[in-house]
């Protein structure tokens, strides 16, 4: 059993910057991957980014190339989501998730490749 905590939600201008982190516990001593996804109001959860068990392969949504960075301490058992040059169109419910079958080995943006998530997050991007 793993639980995921994220955290750094909130309110910010479009244009602005936004850093999320999702602490991981419980079954943390095997690799894993760690994936981020998002939800709009209305709409299916969609994949952001990925990151693989040592933070040497990353993936990303064409949407969010070149704005959001991930990245993971395993030291903290944290992954974390830079969010810069936000826009409105990013405004969701942000989910950590954590991916045990491959042991984290690649990455993956396939919702039920992951294992176990976080409570989600809300990011709202004003205009």
């Amino acid at each position: 059993q793993v639980q995921l905590v994220e955290t750094g939600g909130g309110l910010v201008q479009a244009g602005g910057s936004l850093r999320l982190s999702c602490a991981a516990s419980g079954r943390t001593l095997s690799t894993y991957g760690m994936g981020w996804f998002r939800q709009a109001p209305g709409k299916e959860r969609e994949f952001v980014a990925a990151i693989n068990w040592n933070g040497g392969i990353t993936y990303y949504a064409d949407s969010v190339k070149g704005r959001f960075t991930i990245s993971r301490d395993n030291a903290k058992n944290t992954a974390y989501l830079r969010m810069n040059s936000l826009k409105p169109e990013d405004t969701a419910v942000y989910y950590c998730a954590a991916d045990y079958k491959t042991l984290g080995v690649g990455v993956s943006s396939r919702l039920e490749q992951y294992d176990y998530w976080g409570q989600g997050t809300q990011v709202t991007v004003s205009s």
